[in-house]
């Protein structure tokens, strides 16, 4: 026998699913990847977001795996690229030049007791926060909504 607790949860998820599945399919796909033959198979580098993958013949078809990144190197490239563009953009201002259109001066340095988080703005982050979101909201109104059935027919 199944609890009630537990159907409702299948109930609400149930609900749920058909506009899960409406926002997570892609926009266009046309073009969005790239393929490179190699000996092993196929890289694929993703247009969007830059990923690559190596794509190659398996027992049950054709799979994709993710390449692997060195993620310190990126992250030390990234961090002399910033320093070198603040210190470009020190040298604009020392000079009384105006910085390029679109450009922000550099954010004042926090000092220890200062307790701002500054979190970085991403697009793709804020789609994420807003889908999560949408899919809560939904689930919730399904599990009120299965509860009221459920307390109405009792």
């Amino acid at each position: 026998m199944i609890s009630r607790g537990f159907a409702v949860f299948i109930a609400a998820l149930c609900a749920t699913l058909p506009a899960v599945a409406d926002d997570a399919a892609p926009e266009n796909e046309a073009g969005r990847y790239s393929f490179t033959k190699v000996a092993d198979g196929f890289v694929r580098l993703d247009m969007k977001t830059g990923e690559v993958a190596l794509c190659s013949k398996r027992t049950v078809g054709w799979a994709c795996q993710a390449a692997p990144e060195d993620r310190a190197v990126l992250e030390n490239e990234i961090a002399r690229l910033r320093s070198e563009n603040a210190a470009l953009k020190k040298d604009l201002l020392a000079h009384n030049l105006p910085l390029p259109a679109g450009t922000l001066p550099e954010p004042p340095v926090l000092r220890d007791g200062d307790r701002t988080v500054n979190l970085p703005i991403n697009p793709h982050f804020d789609r994420v926060v807003t889908f999560v979101n949408d899919v809560w909201h939904r689930l919730v109104e399904a599990i009120a909504k299965v509860q009221k059935q459920v307390l109405n027919k009792s």
